[in-house]
């Protein structure tokens, strides 16, 4: 048995969920053959199994990957905006606008949701986190009215992922997400504190 160096392993893995993702954008989850993923990837479906457990374990990965650099770029809008209010309003819109990118629609709002029933659980927590620190922030500002910021931070993304999944189910998504920032904008100013 030849033994792999840890580089070697992390090419493999790195490898597996490049293919992985290409393969679940273009064909979708269900349509994706292992066997085929792991020939356009020149390994074996040991090398899948070993690294991800199965086709599921596969797409947890690269869903977890996609989140973490949707959060990169929404973190990117908070960080580049004049004040925390309007990156929190500019993140949370970009957040919708998201949904209508092949990529993140297929594979985050379509299949993670029929297969793992939304984003994978750890994406998920680190998401209501984030924005639990920032809500938790435009409170100390005297920006968002007082109030639980973990329930509120659940509160709003939970509102978010519903309205990314409704944008990215309907044949008319530009409309859709017109309609959703704008109720998105409603719902926002709902938690601004009375000056």
């Amino acid at each position: 048995m030849v033994r792999r160096t840890r580089a070697e392993m992390e090419e493999t893995r790195a490898t597996l969920l490049a293919t992985a993702r290409q393969c679940f954008a273009a064909l979708g989850y269900a349509d994706t053959s292992m066997d085929d993923l792991t020939a356009q990837a020149g390994l074996t479906r040991g090398a899948l199994y070993h690294h991800f457990g199965d086709k599921k374990g596969l797409l947890v990965a690269v869903v977890e990957q996609i989140d973490s650099e949707m959060d990169q770029r929404l973190q990117a809008i908070s960080d580049g905006a004049e004040d925390a209010w309007e990156g929190f309003r500019q993140r949370c819109r970009a957040y919708l606008e998201m949904a209508l990118e092949p990529e993140i629609q297929r594979i985050v709002l379509r299949d993670a949701k029929a297969v793992l029933g939304g984003a994978a659980p750890d994406a998920q927590q680190h998401c209501i986190a984030s924005m639990q620190q920032l809500i938790g922030e435009l409170m100390k500002q005297g920006v968002i009215a007082e109030a639980d910021p973990q329930a509120l931070a659940s509160l709003i993304y939970g509102s978010l992922a519903e309205a990314a999944c409704w944008i990215a189910e309907g044949d008319d998504g530009q409309g859709r997400l017109e309609r959703g920032v704008g109720a998105l904008d409603l719902l926002l100013r709902g938690v601004l504190k009375d000056r």
